[in-house]
């Protein structure tokens, strides 16, 4: 069987260099063109020199696409960007998975209250699937574009998903706390990511108006058919990558923990890279690779539920889940390339 074709938009960031590592020893795809406007003609390993000799590419403008016959596209640009690249491709036979937030939300109307952004291809909206492949498998089979979730979004809803699509949880408020290694700022300079600042360190920041608010929020009006309520704080821990969620929920009528790992198993039976723990995880457990462990906890004191999960914000938060995705958008087995065993320590 011949390879996929397969196109990378924006070489330059994490998720493009990300991509790249994973998608070099896929088996079923090769990948033909790698853009970049700012660096055109070098090397994708002048870029990133890690990949000398592994991948060493010609970047080359999104402008000379045309020239590529390809069966897929991934969009690793940045918010606001991806958009315009979307509606350049609209009448493209090759299938695109976005990595950015232009179109994971439920309307344009809603993107620019939160993205605080005119979205210049709100057609892409009725066409978008959004690409978390535990909870929207035959959508994501069906679809030409995917919206890839943002790595916050992806594992607070995954770790509570099953309580919240059984009705077992009051859903206002839900109450989610996240912290992510630095890396989720994306890979431009920024004074507040400098190690002065980061190293030995610990902070919360977008109190009440962080923009994956209302993207974890409106899979969840989806999953329970109704309104939610969504609280959530994101940290920046002084790591490189990996992301740790806890979530706390009050629970509709009693429940014990063995009733809990019965749901939660049921629900992921067919998720190959969600991991139920019996020890609460951390982010070295999942490092490098595409999975998200979960611990779930009743706590008999205070009659709440204790939800925590992990991930890394680069592979299952970004570049990892992508490929999923296309895996499973060729009708592929969906681990196909992702068989990766966590770097620990």
């Amino acid at each position: 069987m011949s390879k996929k074709r397969i196109g990378i938009i924006g070489a330059t960031g994490y998720t493009g260099s990300e991509l790249v590592r994973i998608l070099v020893n896929h088996p079923g795809v090769e990948i033909s063109v790698i853009t970049s406007e700012s660096r055109e003609g070098e090397s994708f390993s002048d870029v990133h020199p890690f990949f000398k000799g592994i991948c060493d590419h010609k970047l080359e403008s999104l402008e000379r696409i045309d020239k590529y016959e390809l069966d897929a596209v991934f969009l690793a640009l940045p918010h606001g960007v991806s958009m315009d690249a979307a509606k350049r491709f609209k009448d493209m036979t090759f299938k695109i998975i976005d990595l950015s937030g232009d179109f994971r939300l439920n309307s344009p109307q809603i993107y620019e209250e939160w993205y605080q952004k005119e979205h210049v291809y709100p057609e892409g909206f009725k066409e978008a699937v959004f690409g978390l492949p535990e909870l929207y498998f035959d959508e994501i089979k069906r679809a030409r574009l995917v919206a890839n979730p943002g790595c916050y979004p992806t594992s607070a809803i995954l770790g509570l998903a099953p309580l919240v699509s059984e009705g077992m949880v009051e859903t206002s408020p839900i109450i989610i706390d996240s912290k992510s290694g630095v890396t989720g700022a994306g890979v431009k300079p920024k004074a507040v990511n400098l190690f002065s600042k980061v190293n030995d360190n610990f902070k919360a920041y977008g109190l009440g108006r962080h923009r994956h608010t209302i993207e974890i929020q409106g899979v969840f009006d989806r999953l329970a058919g109704k309104d939610t309520l969504v609280q959530f704080t994101p940290h920046l821990l002084p790591v490189d990558r990996g992301i740790l969620t806890t979530i706390y929920a009050r629970p509709i009528k009693a429940v014990n923990n063995d009733e809990l790992k019965k749901i939660y198993g049921e629900f992921y039976k067919e998720a190959p890279f969600v991991r139920l723990r019996d020890e609460i995880p951390a982010v070295k457990d999942v490092r490098g690779t595409n999975y998200c462990d979960i611990f779930v906890l009743f706590d008999e004191r205070t009659k709440m539920l204790i939800i925590v999960s992990v991930i890394d914000n680069l592979v299952k938060g970004a570049a990892g889940q992508a490929i999923q995705n296309m895996n499973i958008m060729f009708g592929w087995n969906q681990t196909d390339g992702l068989k990766m065993v966590p770097v620990n320590p």
